[in-house]
């Protein structure tokens, strides 16, 4: 049965959420096991970057975790030849993101019962001291500790600037304020997968993300799912991790106004249009939500005739992506290679 949650998200909660219940004891009586979780998928060059990053924490992981999702670019051998102490889960075909993580999550969460998981794409790369701040920051809350399900890392490009900015969400995605950024902790309501870590009895009250939307938007619909239980997400802005979306370029729209358009190539708009409709539509149904979607789609649209180096199928996927969304219509569609 589909859940039908009242929006827009409380400053603790969803309306008519479960409570999470809060106090101020320890999160944990003694040190907590970590382990991160990366999803790769012929990731290159990019994957030693980050692998070395992960090595290279101030505090220790525990146990590093690659989810190989069906590789053709030689991974497995790198990963072999060069980082044994790794963790090498290979999968049988490319799952996407939800199904790895998924499958990542079912081993670090289920099998080997750490407390805490970092979650990461192949390209992220996490600055030394990530793992030691958000850690500290957990540990230095008041009064809500247990309230906070997801810490996550504030991504960076190279210039140090936001590259992937944490929302709220109000029947729409709203940005925080800039200088938001400027205090320890951001409690936000949507922010990628890549640098977040979820606790192990968060994943157990909420499930594993959606292996059913494949790849977009399933980080965020893990954070709605999360919120409407009743946990909080911190973003720990002392936590650093460098991360670019897509191709990132500056675009002059209307007015002369910029944005920064990342490009992507036409599957990837198939997805994003499609989970982020069913989750509209479905999951968090209201009148100002799906007046947001089909505006926020149609902003988009333009930028892709703008912008797009491919634009018609772009286009074309984009719109398939709305109708499937609309009607509930999951699973894998496309493939990168299709």
């Amino acid at each position: 049965m589909t859940a039908h949650l009242s929006f827009p998200i409380q400053p603790d909660r969803l309306n008519g959420a479960p409570a999470v219940e809060t106090g101020a004891a320890p999160l944990w009586s003694k040190a907590p096991s970590v382990a991160s979780v990366t999803t790769a998928y012929n990731p290159g060059e990019t994957l030693a970057r980050h692998i070395n990053a992960l090595l290279q924490q101030e505090r220790p992981l525990e146990e590093i975790i690659i989810v190989d999702n069906a590789s053709t670019d030689g991974t497995s051998s790198l990963l072999a030849a060069h980082y044994p102490q790794v963790t090498v889960i290979q999968v049988p075909e490319n799952l996407g993101t939800g199904g790895a993580l998924t499958a990542g999550l079912s081993y670090a969460a289920g099998e080997k019962k750490h407390d805490l998981i970092w979650m990461f794409d192949q390209d992220s790369v996490p600055a030394p001291a990530a793992l030691d701040r958000i850690l500290q920051a957990a540990q230095g809350l008041s009064g809500d500790r247990s309230a906070v399900g997801i810490f996550a890392s504030l991504p960076v490009d190279q210039n140090l600037e936001v590259s992937s900015t944490p929302w709220f969400w109000r029947n729409k995605f709203v940005k925080p304020p800039a200088e938001l950024f400027d205090q320890p902790i951001v409690y936000a309501d949507l922010t990628i997968t890549s640098g977040s870590m979820i606790r192990r009895d968060v994943i157990e009250a909420i499930g594993f993300p959606r292996a059913d939307f494949f790849i977009d938007f399933v980080d965020y619909e893990y954070c709605l799912r999360a919120r409407s239980r009743g946990y909080k997400i911190a973003v720990i802005t002392g936590a650093k991790l460098y991360h670019e979306i897509g191709k990132p370029q500056k675009a002059r729209f209307f007015l002369g106004r910029q944005h920064l358009w990342s490009e992507h190539r036409p599957f990837r708009e198939y997805y994003y249009s499609r989970n982020l409709a069913y989750c509209v539509w479905w999951l968090y149904p209201n009148l100002p939500a799906k007046a947001f979607l089909l505006l926020h789609l149609l902003r988009r649209a333009v930028g892709l005739l703008l912008f797009g180096p491919e634009r018609l199928s772009s286009l074309k996927k984009m719109l398939q992506g709305l109708y499937d969304g609309c009607r509930a219509r999951l699973g894998i569609r496309f493939r990168p290679d299709d």
